[in-house]
């Protein structure tokens, strides 16, 4: 009776197993996800910065920080955000979980160290209200208030925002790309004399104005004030450019300055203006935006003027004086490219 007894609970202790094996591959779909251990759905979020010149992902190389925001896209509401820096971000493959419930929402990111370093951003509830504010000081000059201005070097500033991404329901592990888009631009503007003779690095003073410091959560620009951005450094350099039929030693001395500006839009008026220190004397002033488009040239003729802005975030400018300290303005070098003025308004 012994054999059939045992027999008897093998055979139940096998339909049970079997029964449980059943629910679970029902519960998932007939499927199960090893790596999640149950059949709940996961979402996870992985960044991109290929808005630059070369159309390669850089953000392993070069975005340090990232703070990523949640929305409801019905209501504009933050549900959830989260901060993660340092080198995990450059780990092969990174990606943040996004531990929110099933539903419609938009992703938004401002990423960067500059984001929480040179910029603040807006500690909000409602997506209309994460703007990003650059820092900035307040100067008085001869006893005249000169406003608001920034003289150091920048810190990295992306943006991203995706819109109605749907999180569904559905079981397992879904993947959402948010995009970059980088904010801060160096301007290095070299002074070259053509007479040969050294110049002296503090006889100039350099600034870029623009109402760009502040910018929507759509990276839009919000209205502000004007900022005066000042060099965050200034040397004397080497300069071998041939300016008709000046033809300068190897050894050309010349002056470069470094300043870092937020975005420049097509629907701003950024200027740059480089003065002499002992009397205030103005060499030039020149808008900025027209001559940064120069150099798009024929090559990038179809791109978009604000995306070819958005993804040229470095500017090396050559302007040529006679020995008289006047600007020659028939051309200026942009990227070591040649760019006749001509038809650059000034």
């Amino acid at each position: 009776m012994q054999p059939i007894v045992k027999l008897l609970d093998n055979i139940l202790s096998r339909l049970f197993m079997v029964a449980i094996t059943t629910v679970a591959l029902t519960s998932c779909d007939g499927m199960i996800y090893d790596d999640e251990g149950d059949c709940a759905p996961y979402y996870k979020v992985k960044f991109r910065y290929d808005m630059n010149m070369k159309f390669a992902d850089a953000f392993p190389n070069e975005v340090n920080s990232v703070t990523l925001y949640a929305v409801d896209a019905a209501t504009g509401r933050v549900v959830w955000q989260n901060h993660e820096s340092g080198e995990r971000l450059k780990a092969d493959g990174y990606e943040m979980d996004l531990p929110v419930d099933p539903g419609r929402y938009h992703l938004m990111a401002w990423c960067g160290d500059g984001h929480r370093t040179s910029f603040t951003v807006n500690d909000a509830e409602h997506i209309d209200d994460l703007h990003c504010r650059l820092n900035r000081d307040y100067e008085t000059r001869a006893g005249q208030d000169n406003g608001a201005v920034s003289t150091t070097d920048l810190g990295r500033l992306y943006h991203g925002r995706e819109n109605n991404l749907e999180m569904p329901a559905e079981q397992g592990t879904h993947y959402y790309n948010v995009n970059l888009t980088k904010n801060t631009n160096v301007i290095r503007v070299i002074l070259q004399q053509l007479t040969g003779e050294k110049l002296d690095k503090d006889a100039f003073d350099f600034e870029i104005t623009d109402v760009n410091g502040h910018l929507e959560s759509d990276n839009s620009l919000r209205d502000d004030e004007l900022i005066t951005y000042r060099p965050w450094h200034v040397d004397n350099a080497v300069s071998n450019i041939i300016y008709g039929d000046y033809a300068p030693a190897a050894d050309k001395r010349a002056v470069l300055a470094e300043l870092t500006v937020s975005r420049l839009m097509l629907d701003g008026n950024p200027r740059l203006t480089v003065k002499k220190h002992d009397n205030g004397d103005v060499i030039f002033s020149v808008p900025l935006k027209p001559y940064c488009l120069a150099f798009k040239g024929e090559h990038y003729a179809g791109m978009d003027d604000q995306e070819f802005l958005d993804r040229e975030d470095s500017y090396n400018m050559v302007f040529f004086l006679d020995e008289g300290m006047r600007w020659m303005n028939a051309y200026i070098y942009i990227n070591s490219f040649k760019v006749v003025l001509q038809d650059v308004e000034l």
